[in-house]
């Protein structure tokens, strides 16, 4: 869950509506890549596939998907964060 902190924080940070860059950290599957983007395109409802960039950890366990987002609201991206929280594959967000 996210806190009014949080939220707080990000309209201190960042102008909205507007481009917010995130970046999501977790163990290098099959499904870890299109989980990701198919939470990102239901919690956002795009009609398209997010713009992204993957980057792999030199031993290859690990992947971070970067996604550059444009979003309404510092609550839309509270609201990305809680749904994306709650997928256990993910290791770290950014």
């Amino acid at each position: 869950m996210i806190d009014d902190s949080f939220i707080e924080r990000l309209e201190e940070a960042h102008e909205f509506p507007g481009p917010y860059t995130l970046k999501v950290i977790g163990e290098q599957t099959d499904s870890f890549v299109a989980t990701v983007l198919a939470a990102l395109q239901g919690e956002l409802r795009l009609s398209d596939t997010p713009e992204h960039t993957l980057k792999s950890t030199p031993n290859g366990r690990h992947v971070s998907v970067t996604v550059e987002l444009t979003v309404e609201s510092a609550q839309q991206v509270g609201s990305v964060y809680t749904r994306l929280q709650s997928m256990p594959e993910i290791r770290f967000l950014m």
